[in-house]
């Protein structure tokens, strides 16, 4: 055991007691918080334009300022980019994450000097809470990956602008560096294929502890791992004990994932975005990630039912309610205002406040009014996979309204790595569970207005296939699970298994 690893464990119970200190007095943090905010950019354009001088409360707060997304925030956000100060936050901002928006081509989301230290500090204690609990530092002296975007940077009108997994490898402590894997040259490819297999060729020798990424494109690194050595990973790497992850569910790959690995791994699930670090789990125990309640956002929440409506009801942490689906709205020290970044999520515990992320506010399926989400498909999926042999690569859900023949249905693209012995059965199962989580889904089958769930059998990389052909092949990219509409679907029919 190294010196690193010893001095690891009395660091990590110092943060966890101070963490679940203030998580335990979550609305009284949030409360001071809020006043941060308020005070922090009452000087600012956008203040002055909401009254935040007069704002006292958060009733006062709602009157003022109005829940935007990207788009209707975007007059700000112009300023910001074409150089000029205290618009949002003071002064200007250190970083522009650029990310890729479904309206607005790309995003700009401004980084300041006092929200960037909140992403890696996050990212940080998230694995000091792992070892304050399991007490697991063997990690600490292997070598660690992040499968993330390019480092390389660009500037708007002398603010540095690239993508946030970029950004944070210019945060990585000096400790860790050594210990940290892909190279930088590694990590500048922007061909993701090309940049798989550097990784494969610089980390298949090395002694692997903790890999991290989001988890269809470290599948995709396991698969070419073992194409490389056709050994499986756990055997590449016997040390490799810990992987991180975010962005999507890990139920759907988890059978996938051990059949690459070869046995369990402990994981940790992050909820990061580059408009914040919202949550991570905190607990090899308990379900859910602990919502980071000093982490310079003060959070607001909507249930999704009431989000279209024209006065739906907003509220803070103060009053939440377990089980209800909220879309969750960021006010941040990097300047966003009511701000809607389209998640979803529950709670499944109020003190200490622990959520599961649900899934996207605008990735539904509701052509014939059933309002069907992201973790009712994960959940539905996982029931009928879970101790079985059916691998699953990668999923979406789209309504076939127009089939050439019979009642509408819902239409699941599904690529196998291990198929059902009886496909038939296997989609009535999983319609089942579906009917029994969603009341509407299953009054529309029972009132025989849809038709009861098809499958199509995806060819082996048909997904990849398809993010590539549209250009969003590895990085942040992700393959919505539900869509209300064809657009998608239409594209992934090409790739149907023959």
């Amino acid at each position: 055991m190294s010196i690193k690893s010893i001095l690891a464990k009395p660091f990590a119970k110092q943060a966890a007691r101070k963490f679940y200190e203030q998580s335990t007095n979550a609305v009284k943090v949030q409360r001071k918080v809020f006043k941060m905010l308020i005070a922090q950019a009452s000087k600012t354009t956008f203040g002055k334009d909401h009254n935040f001088e007069n704002i006292k409360t958060y009733e006062d707060f709602k009157k003022q300022v109005p829940v935007r997304d990207y788009e209707a925030l975007k007059p700000y956000v112009e300023k910001v980019v074409a150089g000029e100060s205290d618009v949002l936050w003071k002064g200007k901002p250190l970083y522009f994450a650029k990310t890729s928006g479904t309206t607005s081509g790309v995003k700009y989301i401004p980084l300041t000097k006092e929200s960037m230290p909140m992403h890696i500090k996050a990212a940080r204690n998230s694995l000091l809470m792992y070892i304050a609990e399991t007490n697991k530092t063997d990690f600490v002296d292997g070598k660690m990956i992040f499968l993330q975007g390019s480092p390389e940077m660009n500037e708007k009108n002398g603010v540095k602008t690239g993508r946030l997994s970029g950004i944070s490898a210019h945060y990585i402590p000096s400790y860790l560096l050594k210990n940290r894997l892909p190279s930088w040259e590694t990590n500048r490819i922007e061909d993701w294929e090309t940049k798989i297999a550097a990784i494969v060729d610089e980390t298949v020798n090395e002694n692997m502890t903790l890999i991290s990424g989001i988890p269809s494109w470290v599948q995709m690194y396991f698969e070419k791992l073992i194409e490389r050595t056709g050994k499986k990973v756990g055997d590449i790497f016997p040390n490799f004990n810990l992987f991180v992850y975010g962005g999507v569910n890990f139920e759907p790959y988890r059978n996938k994932f051990e059949d690459l690995i070869g046995r369990k791994v402990d994981t940790i699930e992050l909820y990061p975005a580059s408009e914040g670090f919202i949550a991570y789990q905190d607990s090899q125990k308990e379900k859910g990630m602990m919502l980071l309640v000093d982490n310079g956002m003060f959070y607001e929440f909507i249930p999704s039912e009431e989000f279209f409506e024209e006065n739906p009801t907003r509220i803070s942490l103060e009053d939440v309610k377990m089980g209800v689906n909220y879309v969750i709205i960021l006010n941040t020290n990097a300047g966003l205002w009511g701000y809607d970044i389209g998640d979803t999520v529950e709670f499944i515990s109020i003190n200490p406040p622990r959520i599961i992320v649900t899934g996207r506010i605008k990735h539904f399926i509701s052509a014939f009014g059933e309002h069907v989400i992201g973790k009712e498909v994960e959940e539905a999926l996982n029931e009928n996979t879970l101790n079985t042999t059916i691998g699953i690569t990668e999923f979406t859900v789209a309504p076939q309204i127009t089939p050439k023949s019979g009642l509408p249905y819902h239409e699941w693209f599904i690529e196998f790595d291990n198929l059902p012995k009886d496909l038939v059965d296997f989609a009535h199962k999983i319609d089942i569970s579906l009917q029994k989580q969603n009341s509407y889904y299953f009054d529309l089958i029972n009132g025989k207005i849809l038709q009861p769930l098809k499958i199509t059998i995806i060819e082996k990389g048909g997904f990849n296939k398809y993010m590539k052909s549209v250009g969003k092949l590895g990085g942040q990219n992700k393959v919505p699970r539900l869509a209300n509409d064809r657009k998608i679907a239409d594209e992934l029919t090409k790739f149907e298994a023959k």
